[in-house]
Parts: structure tokens; sequence; C-alpha cells
């Protein structure tokens, strides 16, 4: 009876390629998340303002700019539009009335509220698709990403 060696196992990824692959998953997810919470109503940049808001709190114009990577003059268009839709209110600097201070409203944080709970209700059910052993090996990956973390 002939002999057969074992199949030679896949070859591990590199830890470069592991590292890309996992940044483009990441970037992916979390574009589906702010999907997820999106509707017609803003636009990416006006909700992607909205929600650094509402991690940082108060900010000015060119903070956000800074922060957003984008011009002032296209983060006062966002603002001007944040503010038209109630979202922000924006009042002269104390210390410096050349600047302006953007805070949120009620309804702004009302509003990244509902975007956090879509993102999550999309995510609980995207891993409720799952079947049993994928679910396990996503628990597991969240484990080893998480003794990655300081």
């Amino acid at each position: 009876m002939p002999t057969t060696s074992p199949e030679p196992s896949a070859a591990l990824p590199s830890p470069s390629q592991t590292a890309l692959d996992l940044r483009t998953v990441v970037a992916r997810l979390l574009r589906r998340f702010r999907e997820a919470g999106a509707d017609d109503a803003l636009t990416p940049s006006q909700a992607s303002a909205l929600a650094r808001l509402g991690k940082g709190g108060v900010s000015t114009v060119s903070a956000l700019a800074s922060a957003e990577r984008v011009r002032p003059q296209s983060m006062a268009a966002t603002v001007e539009a944040l503010e038209g839709a109630g979202f922000v209110t924006r009042s002269q600097d104390p210390s410096d009335g050349r600047r302006q201070i953007i805070d949120l409203t009620d309804a702004g944080w009302a509003r990244i509220e509902g975007q956090k709970d879509a993102a999550a209700a999309w995510l609980e059910h995207a891993l409720a698709e799952l079947d049993a052993d994928d679910l396990g090996t996503v628990s597991g990956a969240m484990r080893v990403l998480e003794r990655m973390l300081p």
C-alpha cells in the first residue's frame, strides 16, 4: 500500500500582510457603521463632523477642519449646514472674538445616539447571521486583538 505524505499546510500569512488585511477590514467595518446610521439628511462630511463633536465636545471650525483633514472654508460650510439643521450652535469665543465655538444641541446629541444605535443594531444582526463556528472565531479574534492593545 503506497504511503502518501500529508498535504503541506498552507503557509501562514506574514505579519505585514495580516496588518494590511486587518486595516482594510477595519476600514470597511467603520464605513459600514457610518452607513448604518446614515440617511439622506446629512452628507458623510456632516455626519463625520457631528460624530467628532460627540467625541471631543466643543470645538472651533479650525480645530474640526484639522481633525477632519479638510480646509477651514469647507468645514465652515459643513458647520453652517449642521447649524441650519439644528444639530450645532455657534457662539463667539470669549477669549478670542475672531473664533467661534461649535457645540452640539440636544438634537445633535440625539442624532449621534441614533447613529450609534443603528450601527450597533447592524453589527448585532450581521453577527447573528454567522454560524456558531464563525461566531466563535470572531469572538476568539477579539480576545487576541484586545491583548494587543495597551
